[in-house]
């Protein structure tokens, strides 16, 4: 079913730089997720506090951090997996966790989800994993669901009979793939991925890195990554934000992340490891984001 007039935003991808309909771009109308003043507790533990990020339509954002930072944490509490205990997090303009059921119905049917480690039912094949998504939120026939899973199966990059195959015969890049294309199942805009490249052989990596970045440019996506690879931070995201101290550290293209004065952010950007990746004349991101990125 169609959104409804009174939805903020019409169910569809935005490309990029396009001026909206009364002429210009609105900075508000850009910005797909606004986390603002975020703070998660377990406990007595202090997880996240008074965090503040955005998210940009059609961006690819990578989202890194020491590990225990509370990268997962912050993605699942976006998903409404993990409660919150201040703050607020819209997307496309409404606050989800203050939203009603109808309302959060429509977020969800506008995104997608890549866990780590693919989290695919074991019980079912990789076709039935991509239908899931349909017979949750739509209402289609059985061959319809087939069809349009096959078609996601040949998106990611699988062979046609990968469909029938069930999760313990797909190796550690076809497991990925398979998640991908359930996260594709609903032509979401937004796409959130959680250490996608994790276990994968340096070409499959690579493969996945342009995998992603193929996919933002045909369909619009806005792309929330969360990950520990160098190689996709400085190859496929856009920009990249950086986790510490419970909060967001500092946000921008790599050029921000290569001059910023922090223990963490300069022995990650500035190590051993790094410096086999990043060139002197390193490519920065789009310029007319690095006016506005920021550091908190």
């Amino acid at each position: 079913m169609p959104p409804s007039d009174s939805e903020p935003l019409a169910r569809g991808p935005v490309p990029r730089g396009l001026p909206s309909v009364n002429g210009g771009i609105s900075a508000s109308d850009d910005i797909v997720i606004k986390a603002s003043g975020v703070t998660v507790r377990f406990g007595q533990k202090t997880i996240l506090e008074n965090l503040e990020l955005d998210v940009r339509r059609g961006e690819i954002l990578g989202f890194v951090g020491p590990s225990g930072a509370g990268k997962s944490v912050l993605l699942r509490t976006i998903l409404g997996l993990n409660p919150k205990q201040g703050g607020t997090i819209e997307v496309f303009g409404i606050d989800y966790h203050g939203a009603n059921e109808r309302e959060r119905l429509s977020i969800e049917r506008r995104w997608g989800v890549l866990f780590q480690h693919g989290a695919l039912f074991s019980a079912l094949t990789v076709r039935e994993n991509i239908e899931v998504p349909m017979r949750e939120y739509l209402d289609l026939s059985p061959k319809l669901m087939r069809d349009l899973a096959m078609l996601k199966i040949d998106l990611v990059g699988l062979a046609p009979d990968a469909a029938d195959k069930y999760p313990s015969e797909l190796s550690g890049g076809m497991i990925k793939r398979a998640g991908l294309a359930r996260a594709l199942a609903l032509d979401p805009e937004i796409v959130f991925l959680d250490e996608p490249t994790s276990g994968l052989d340096p070409i499959g990596a690579a493969d996945f890195d342009q995998l992603i970045m193929t996919l933002r440019d045909t369909l619009g996506l806005s792309v929330y990554m969360v990950t520990h690879d160098l190689d996709s931070l400085f190859q496929a995201c856009d920009r990249i934000a950086v986790l510490g101290d419970r909060k967001v550290l500092v946000e921008g293209p790599l050029s921000t992340m290569l001059s910023f004065d922090h223990p963490w952010v300069k022995s990650y950007f500035h190590g051993k490891r790094a410096r086999t990746v990043v060139t002197p004349n390193a490519p920065d991101a789009d310029p007319s984001k690095s006016e506005s990125a920021g550091v908190r």
